[in-house]
């Protein structure tokens, strides 16, 4: 079964720099054009076809960015609740393939869908409905890899080389898991063998483990990095160009409530989605 969903406002002062402009861009939006959906319908179905619970997968890095959409898109379906969950891609994945019962998936990288596709997860009508999205799900945002310190750098780490030294502690994603993905290609690439001292089954995992001063550095996601605030700072390095995470999204085959899920997928689609998306660091799909 899915993990239990996560409170709708993120925890901790990691966020607290992020609300506000997060707010500003769904105000600004909340009134946009008639493409810029997420209403799961309109007119004398628009009742009953907002209500209900959607149940809502997703990689641990979009903790932020959904929990606000969330927000978003029940104050535009009244009567429809979101419940979130979030953890490694993998492991949701691994839920959905066993049966577990959700609406939407949210994938960290494509790899990752690839599993539920295979598994005749996602519902091919969707898919056949959004054209060029396709049914391996609809790619919505692009993220990379960036090091994440304590505030002052006490290891001194200005680079992934650094990440080799037996000197300094560092937290890295499980294999499995995209970011963990992400790690390998571009520890490869550099030719950077590091020897992690603990091996989290989600990014934020590795997030909270500098937060906490546990390691002396992490790598995570640039927008982790931003969604910390002061709590931790951001080393950039170059060759975290040659792994560059796609973000995949889709309506299950077996959703509950499929036409839920279907509005839900055309927010974070929509420009307001764009918005929020952009403001906590993603990259344009």
């Amino acid at each position: 079964m899915p993990e239990t969903p996560v409170p709708r406002r993120p925890r901790g002062a990691a966020l607290r720099w992020a609300v506000p402009l997060m707010a500003g861009a769904l105000a600004l939006t909340a009134c946009s054009p008639a493409e810029d959906t997420g209403q799961a319908a309109s007119g004398a179905d628009a009742e009953q076809a907002a209500s209900g619970t959607l149940t809502v997968l997703a990689a641990a890095s979009l903790t932020d960015v959904f929990t606000d959409l969330a927000e978003e898109f029940e104050a535009r379906n009244p009567d429809a609740d979101v419940e979130l969950s979030f953890a490694g891609s993998s492991a949701l994945a691994a839920q959905i393939n066993s049966g577990a019962p959700a609406d939407v998936f949210a994938a960290a990288d494509t790899d990752t869908m690839a599993l539920v596709v295979d598994g005749s997860g996602l519902d091919t009508a969707w898919a056949a409905d959004h054209g060029d999205h396709g049914e391996d799900g609809a790619i919505f945002a692009t993220n990379t890899l960036r090091i994440a310190v304590p505030p002052g750098n006490p290891a001194g780490v200005g680079g992934l080389a650094d990440l080799a030294d037996g000197s300094v502690t560092t937290a890295l994603c499980a294999p499995e898991v995209p970011c963990g993905a992400a790690t390998a290609a571009v520890t490869d690439q550099a030719g950077v063998e590091i020897a992690a001292v603990t091996l989290e089954e989600d990014v934020r995992a590795v997030l909270t483990k500098v937060e906490l001063g546990e390691v002396d550095a992490g790598l995570v996601y640039a927008t982790d990095v931003a969604a910390a605030g002061d709590a931790v700072e951001g080393v950039d390095f170059p060759e975290s160009a040659s792994a560059v995470n796609a973000y995949p999204l889709g309506v299950l085959a077996d959703a509950p409530e499929p036409e839920l899920a279907a509005a839900w997928v055309d927010l974070v689609l929509s420009d307001t989605g764009a918005d929020v998306l952009t403001a906590a660091g993603f990259g344009a799909p």
